[in-house]
């Protein structure tokens, strides 16, 4: 999960900090099942630890 995140983040890397985010956001709305965003969610709550930032920025918002 964290190297799949992390992987999702870095291509999306040398965007815009802004488009980057929404677009780590809306990959993992399209393209992960519900069971593994809420994984990512609480994870992230946990600390996120070793998460790209853009993924954890992404997850924050998939939270709300």
């Amino acid at each position: 999960m964290i190297h799949n995140a992390n992987q999702i983040a870095a291509f999306f890397a040398a965007y815009p900090r802004e488009e980057a985010v929404a677009s780590v956001e809306d990959h993992l709305r399209k393209f992960w099942e519900p069971r593994m965003r809420r994984q990512l969610v609480e994870y992230v709550a946990g600390g996120g630890d070793g998460l790209h930032d853009l993924a954890i920025a992404a997850t924050q918002r998939l939270a709300t």
